[in-house]
């Protein structure tokens, strides 16, 4: 497992700290119009997302900060990876894949569950910037799941690619095992700081009120 990057973790902590002294008089302010990352021109806003009417599709629904602000999971699976594997296990299934991303929230349930009523079959992968994911179907409450998985640092494009293929059973009506995931007993207090502020970041993106956007994805 690759180790925490010392200098990015300072890097992070230093500009949050910096922001809250900045910004002490906007604490409940978010912004509107998150800077668009010109690098990733592959993800492309492309308008309001509209509810499905396709029983075959699976709903990708990611954070605020996804691919923009943030561009990798706090392993350092570039974000694009992560979307290429996710889409990939939904199409070897047999049924398509729609992204969109949620601003109303950075929590990945209510992201999931945004994105779950969007979605045609119902079923959502929700996606959170630091990697953070969950299989989640519409009329379950928010932590209600079919599948979490919370220890983003474990998480590998293989995994993501197994979490797609399992979304897109279950928007089948079946009932496949669940996605078997590695336990490390030191990854929590291992990434946790780094965790923490990877999610303080990604908050500053929520916008309260604002609708999902489609997304277009070249991958």
């Amino acid at each position: 497992m690759a180790e925490i990057n010392e200098q990015l973790l300072r890097s992070i902590i230093k500009e949050v700290l910096q922001e809250m002294d900045s910004h002490t008089e906007e604490k409940v302010t978010f912004h509107s119009n998150p800077p668009a990352n010109t690098e990733n021109n592959w993800f492309s806003p492309i308008g309001k997302a509209q509810t499905g009417v396709s029983r075959d599709e699976v709903v990708i629904a990611v954070a605020p900060a996804f691919a923009e602000s943030q561009t990798q999971s706090i392993v350092g699976v570039p974000h694009k990876e992560i979307l290429k594997q996710v889409i990939a296990g939904i199409e070897e299934e047999g049924l398509k894949a729609r992204v969109v991303k949620v601003y109303r929230s950075s929590d990945v349930a209510f992201v999931s569950v945004e994105g779950d009523n969007l979605s045609g079959s119902g079923v959502c992968v929700g996606l959170q910037s630091k990697g953070t994911a969950i299989i989640h179907q519409k009329d379950l409450q928010p932590l209600t799941n079919l599948e979490l998985f919370p220890q983003a640092p474990l998480l590998t494009p293989e995994t993501y690619r197994a979490i797609g293929k399992n979304a897109a059973k279950y928007a089948k009506g079946e009932s496949p095992n669940p996605v078997p995931m590695m336990n490390d007993q030191m990854a929590r207090p291992k990434y946790q700081a780094l965790s923490a502020l990877l999610h303080i970041k990604e908050t500053k993106y929520v916008v309260v009120g604002k609708p999902a956007e489609e997304i277009a994805v070249s991958i």
